[in-house]
């Protein structure tokens, strides 16, 4: 098989998980501004599930713009981090519908954690397949380290929200935010690749 239907793949399943987060946003009872305040706190949550899986489109195109060959094993490890992505959508729906309960929102940074997981054993699988090709293993060695301390912080936020559900929320996002940046690295090795 070759990597472009994998790609398709995957895109149509980050697509589709999208809609389901979208679809399960509800409009507010009301037309004033009172009405719109207390959608906020479900609109953020949204927001911060959706650059969730912005950040792994973007980080899954990356990779896998520089693989050259799909195994059964890339196929399956890919399909491992579908899945845990996909319920993304039930625990950001959770979380909202308990109104950040401590046990939701614990939920979701373990979560977070074992797609991290997925990722990092999707990242391995290709490396096996890849053993000769430098610049995704640089790619993936960046991105590891970046990992290892997410996953660090999403198991941390997970007891914490038991204590503060804001203070797991900060950490959620400052994740999000160190992920969201490009690395200039992988855009550099990426771009020299293509050429």
């Amino acid at each position: 098989m070759g990597k472009t239907r994998l790609e398709a793949f995957s895109d149509g399943v980050l697509a589709i998980i999208i809609t389901i987060m979208v679809l399960e946003l509800k409009v507010p009872e009301g037309t004033n501004l009172q009405a719109l305040k207390t959608a906020l706190p479900i609109f953020l949550t949204y927001a911060l599930s959706f650059i969730y899986i912005g950040i792994y489109w973007n980080n899954h195109h990356h990779l896998m713009h520089l693989v050259k060959h799909i195994s059964a094993g890339i196929m399956w490890a890919n399909l491992n981090l579908l899945f845990w992505l996909s319920l993304i959508p039930f625990a950001t729906a959770w979380m909202d519908e308990n109104h950040y309960e401590p046990l939701p929102v614990a939920l979701y940074g373990i979560l977070l954690a074992v797609c991290g997981i997925a990722y990092t054993i999707l990242q391995v699988t290709i490396d096996k397949c890849h053993k000769s090709e430098g610049a995704l293993k640089q790619i993936m060695m960046a991105q590891r380290r970046k990992g290892i301390i997410s996953f660090i912080i999403y198991i941390a936020a997970a007891p914490l929200a038991y204590i503060n559900t804001i203070i797991s929320g900060c950490l959620f996002v400052g994740i999000a935010i160190v992920w969201i940046i490009p690395d200039k690295k992988i855009e550099h090795l990426t771009t020299t690749e293509s050429e």
